[in-house]
């Protein structure tokens, strides 16, 4: 076959040995030069043994979302550790045993998951001070008591598995006799709220009723047991989305006129925030768990620290993919606020966080 050169490749071919400088000076950009503070890259050492203390501080100079974590697990010892100043005490704004308020939020599949031991641990041992959650989130505490979820298959095929009564989360099975008992559990003591709104002019608000359910249930494996317990205040606004949500609509018919405000429990949220001295978020998902706690703190021009662990994305415009800084700009987190946002699993990435921030510190 007779090949012919182009032009440019008879020219190219009389360069001889050297390297073209256009080529040279392309590949080998000068650098000038590094911050001096700049951090290597450098993974754990597993020749040292296996020390998941190390193992997790090493996630600071690994990179990628390993470096956000490692980010996340110093804001949390920022905002554990944080105190007001002398002057802050002089000055009569805060008292010297003040501590930041923590706002933890969650949604309902973490609760169905078994990051609801973790999220428990830290309501019994007073390490959050304000819980946000959505119905799921108190339904599945609550059930979790009277039956257990069972681990299934994301593949497990929608049609069989609701042949068989079981309702599926990812990879969890909730049994539908669970919600058969959580109803003839809860329908007596949603009769009694009625009375005593009827009787004693009670104010049911979602808060109310969720450390009403957790004082009955009265079990150490509840989230909601150790809120009221510990005078925790767990909101909700969005309680009614839900099997309990489901069982407020049956007992309506049984016994109706319970009512429910949930503007009383805005205005608390708010105050709570409004009143901090300084405030922490952290946020596990999006949705209205996430922004609830966010505009909560716009009272106040912002939170002073900020988590967030989901997978959400930014480009569709929605607040659960919302990156910390979007909140900067709301007022909901202060322009020198301490944030972070981890991409990832919470099942996986919350644990860890907790094991190495909330589990070693004392406030």
């Amino acid at each position: 076959m007779d090949l012919k050169m182009s032009a440019l490749e008879k020219t190219v071919g009389e360069m001889g040995d050297e390297v073209p400088v256009m080529a040279k000076e392309a590949v080998l950009v000068r650098c000038l030069g590094v911050p001096a503070d700049a951090e290597t890259v450098r993974g754990y050492d597993f020749n040292c043994g296996v020390d998941y203390d190390c193992l997790l501080e090493s996630f600071s100079h690994t990179g990628f979302q390993a470096t956000s974590f490692g980010r996340a697990t110093q804001i949390l010892t920022r905002m554990l550790h944080w105190r007001p100043t002398e002057d802050m005490v002089r000055e009569g704004e805060a008292a010297v045993t003040d501590r930041a308020t923590i706002f933890l939020g969650f949604t309902s599949n973490l609760v169905s998951s078994g990051v609801r031991e973790t999220i428990r641990y830290l309501t019994q041992h007073h390490k959050v001070d304000v819980l946000v959650t959505t119905a799921g989130g108190i339904e599945e505490d609550l059930i979790k008591c009277l039956a257990p979820t069972i681990l299934g298959d994301f593949r497990l095929r929608g049609q069989e598995l609701r042949q068989q009564g079981l309702n599926r989360i990812g990879n969890l099975l909730v049994p539908n006799d669970n919600y058969c008992k959580f109803e003839d559990w809860v329908l007596p003591i949603l009769s009694e709220m009625l009375e005593e709104q009827n009787q004693d002019s009670v104010s049911w608000t979602p808060s109310k009723i969720i450390h009403r359910l957790g004082k009955a249930l009265d079990n150490d494996d509840s989230i909601c047991t150790w809120a009221y317990r510990n005078n925790i205040p767990v909101f909700c606004p969005a309680l009614t989305d839900g099997s309990l949500g489901d069982m407020l609509f049956f007992h309506s018919y049984r016994n109706p006129g319970l009512k429910l405000d949930i503007l009383e429990d805005l205005c608390r949220l708010n105050r709570i925030a409004l009143h901090a001295k300084c405030t922490g978020m952290v946020i596990l998902g999006g949705g209205v768990v996430k922004h609830h706690i966010c505009n909560a703190n716009l009272m106040r021009n912002g939170a002073d620290f900020a988590v967030y662990v989901n997978t959400g994305q930014e480009f569709d415009g929605s607040d659960s993919g919302a990156s910390p800084d979007e909140a900067v700009s709301w007022g909901k987190i202060r322009a020198d606020g301490d944030t972070v946002k981890v991409f990832g699993d919470a099942t996986i990435l919350f644990p860890l966080l907790v094991a190495k921030t909330f589990a070693q510190i004392d406030r």
